[in-house]
């Protein structure tokens, strides 16, 4: 097995692209959960990714989603599960992030920032980026984003979905990712992961009511024995948030949300 998921590890920096819906996740419906944190991030061309919130204006997501002119919203979903709209209204990405390239080929650092037009509700919870931890290799994280079920299932996406996956362990070319996979299917065959719609998605530790947000989705693979051309069901790429910390702190600072914000709590 040790075997096939190195070979595995090869194949993803080949076949990867952007992460795009939870495969094999389950809704989540808790109005105390998730929704609480995560997001939708959406363009005025239609693309979709997710992001996780870092405070009551201000969401981390992958800097390859906010490469397009075009103007973003985020959507977050309220106790009663309905819809509500912001736009973005300011957003800092990565220094090292390379525009024009793709995540698969780890073109420095895949983070961004997006400054909202006003707050979120009390009835929302932002992630503490500080309180991130390390995962070792076979360390349970959980996925959530708002991507589609399967490739080809559009009209699936914008629902939140979450999943359970391993960390496999990390791979650094010009930047480091862990690695997460389905338990059970390592990467295989098709299991559990990320697909078209989770990019800039958090990967958490913990568990229910005291997750931890560890990093952001930034690609995905198809599985090592598929017969589709597909970069779901297979591996997880995660930029690691403790990795960045400093320039997730001052890029808050920047988008003018003030620091004590998260001391205070």
């Amino acid at each position: 097995m040790r075997s096939v998921l190195l070979f595995t590890l090869g194949l993803s920096i080949a076949l990867a692209g952007p992460a795009q819906a939870v495969l094999l996740g389950s809704e989540s419906r808790d109005p105390q959960g998730l929704r609480r944190s995560v997001v939708s991030v959406e363009n005025s061309s239609g693309e979709l990714c997710s992001g996780a919130m870092i405070a009551p204006d201000l969401v981390l997501t992958a800097a390859h989603c906010m490469t397009e002119k075009a103007s973003y919203r985020v959507m977050a979903v309220n106790q009663s599960f309905k819809r509500q709209t912001l736009k973005v209204v300011a957003t800092t990405i990565h220094p090292a992030f390379v525009p024009g390239t793709t995540p698969r080929t780890q073109p420095g650092v895949d983070l961004a920032i997006l400054k909202l037009e006003r707050p979120l509700g009390s009835d929302f919870a932002p992630f503490d980026p500080r309180l991130a931890g390390k995962v070792d290799k076979e360390d349970k994280v959980t996925l959530a984003g708002f991507g589609v079920l399967a490739e080809k299932l559009k009209q699936t996406a914008r629902v939140l979905r979450q999943t359970d996956l391993i960390s496999v362990g990390s791979v650094e070319l010009a930047n480091r990712v862990l690695i997460a996979a389905d338990g059970d299917k390592l990467a295989d065959t098709t299991g559990a992961g990320a697909c078209r719609g989770d990019s800039g998605g958090p990967i958490l530790t913990g568990a229910q009511g005291n997750y931890q947000l560890f990093g952001i989705v930034s690609w995905s693979s198809g599985a090592l024995h598929t017969n589709d051309k597909s970069a779901c069901g297979g591996l997880t790429a995660v930029t690691p948030v403790a990795d960045h910390i400093g320039w997730i702190l001052e890029g808050a600072q920047k988008l003018n949300r003030a620091e004590g914000e998260w001391t205070k709590r």
